[in-house]
């Protein structure tokens, strides 16, 4: 059983919270930009940074991903699928309307209800709702179809609505009659343009403009502790040159991501601090199994090589991945044996490394009957993850060395998710952040194969399946018992690891360059949260 509440006297503290008395504006250089402002758009950082400025969640992860009460002050369990949550009485939103637990109900509704979402965000984790009700207005009580364990942390992750935002009637989870919605269901634009924009987090959006920047002001009816800053600009910056070039001239007070090769810059200046953490996001390859006739793979014998494990071991071989991290990385980066760091829950206890062996990964392609290799087309991103341009060349050479010609083909983000989410790819790089869950949280997402009612594998794009693996998986993530759990996880964590579906690169490393005078705690998801920045005048 899982319980946690605010003590009163902090419930007091955050409700009587006190503007700061020498408030000013903040300037952030970000190096990915956020395609929406919709927090149920797309599950990728950038956005859900952006959108934890303006909304507010049941729970709340802290920079170790460890989850706190927010919008709930507590959670409890009648029985192993049925959770009680008992939500603040104290909340308004940004308009200066209450939140209730109608809000509740009518968010994990539109989540069900948003067509324009991309991998159906957030949608796996309501799926598993057997009924949502509201005994009273500052009662939620959830029943799960399969035990959820980590319902808090995954609830953590779903931004609060207002449902003033929608013409309804008596709202309820009854998604085959709309909930009691009336009225069109909020679209992307909505919240891009404000109209939908209104949140129980400590900003509220002023502008929101692609390609030029996003600008959010101190949210006066914010129910927690107030942030120290008026106003708040996040220019995108992709290029690391000219967000550090930003930072030294003034035009930033804190950029993200400096090339670690600039770090020693940063150092030599007075007037400048960096503040860098291990992150939890893995970069990996991906690769498409599930088709025989695969679109971007090209072999003498017509065959899809990528459904052969030995094929797959010998990718893995045929990257170095220490190279990498000393040389592209400058090393602000781990490579990556498993899908989680060392000493997340569920990850192995000191893995095996996966190494660099090139002439065995030669043999194994002529064991595999692929003695001449073969083509591929390698798509990634450039502008996504650190350095992801030249980690996708680098990796494309090292293939291409053993004699898998790989021709790469790196494109912005917003065309690769799209593509990918169309399952167009056969050979693809992306990154994933195992922002809760520990281990559970990368491995149902991507490795478990596609099922929409259990809310598992909505980014298998590459149909991977072993029905050991799930049962293992599936066995994991509805038990309840923490000691049981971790074991399962660890078991899956190599079964995965063992069969290559997936194979692991690095963990990236988050740096955030800053003014002096400025602090703020790095983050394992890599966000970027203004309302955490504080300054030493403000403290």
């Amino acid at each position: 059983m899982i319980h946690r509440q605010l003590s009163a006297c902090a419930a007091i503290s955050l409700a009587m919270a006190v503007f700061p008395a020498a408030a000013e504006d903040l300037t952030i250089g970000l190096a990915s930009e956020p395609t929406a402002v919709d927090p149920h758009y797309h599950d990728v950082s950038p956005n859900n940074a952006l959108a934890m400025h303006i909304f507010s969640a049941l729970g709340e992860l802290d920079a170790d991903q460890n989850v706190h009460p927010s919008l709930a002050l507590s959670w409890d369990t009648e029985d192993d699928n049925t959770w009680v949550f008992k939500l603040r009485d104290d909340v308004t939103f940004s308009d200066g309307s209450k939140f209730d637990a109608d809000d509740v109900i009518f968010t994990f509704c539109r989540v069900m209800n948003n067509e324009g979402s991309v991998a159906a965000t957030a949608s796996s984790e309501v799926t598993n709702f057997a009924s949502v009700e509201a005994p009273d207005p500052y009662t939620i009580r959830i029943k799960t179809k399969n035990v959820e364990p980590l319902l808090p942390e995954l609830l953590s992750q779903i931004l609060v609505l207002s449902d003033g935002i929608v013409e309804h009637g008596d709202l309820s989870f009854d998604l085959e009659n709309d909930c009691g919605v009336t009225g069109a269901w909020p679209t992307v634009d909505d919240f891009n343009n404000g109209d939908a924009a209104i949140g129980t987090g400590p900003f509220v959006l002023e502008k929101f403009s692609k390609g030029a920047g996003i600008t959010i002001s101190r949210n006066e009816n914010y129910w927690g502790k107030a942030p120290e800053w008026d106003k708040v600009s996040f220019v995108p910056v992709p290029s690391a040159g000219p967000r550090l070039a930003g930072l030294l001239s003034g035009d930033y007070d804190l950029i993200e991501n400096p090339a670690a090769r600039d770090i020693g810059q940063i150092e030599k200046r007075d007037d400048l601090e960096y503040t860098a953490a291990a992150s939890n996001r893995v970069i990996f390859l991906q690769m498409d199994i599930g088709r025989e006739d695969s679109p971007f793979v090209e072999a003498d014998d017509g065959s899809n090589p990528f459904q052969d494990e030995r094929v797959r071991r010998a990718v893995s071989l045929a990257i170095d991945r220490q190279a990498i991290v000393d040389r592209i990385m400058d090393g602000f980066a781990q490579p990556a044996y498993q899908f989680v760091p060392d000493g997340m829950f569920g990850g192995i206890e000191n893995p095996e490394p996966l190494n660099y062996d090139p002439e065995r990964a030669k043999e194994l392609l002529v064991e595999a009957g692929y003695p001449d290799g073969f083509k591929i087309t390698f798509h990634a991103t450039n502008d996504r993850y650190i350095n992801d341009s030249q980690v996708a060349q680098a990796i494309a050479q090292f293939l291409t060395r053993v004699g898998i010609q790989t021709e790469l083909d790196a494109m912005t983000r917003s065309i690769f998710f799209t593509r990918r989410s169309n399952k167009e790819f056969s050979f693809s790089m992306g990154g994933w952040g195992s922002s809760e869950g520990g281990a559970a949280s990368f491995l149902r997402q991507y490795v478990t194969t596609e099922n929409d009612d259990l809310g598992v594998g909505a980014s298998n794009y590459g149909a991977w399946s072993d029905p050991e693996f799930d049962e293992v998986l599936l066995k994991a993530i509805t038990t309840i018992d923490e000691n049981e759990r971790k074991a399962l996880l660890q078991k899956a964590e190599q079964m995965a690891v063992d069969k290559l579906g997936f194979i692991p690169i690095h963990f990236e490393s988050s740096i955030w360059a800053h003014r002096k005078g400025l602090n703020y705690e790095g983050r394992k998801d890599q966000y970027t949260l203004a309302y955490k920045i504080t300054s030493d005048a403000g403290e």
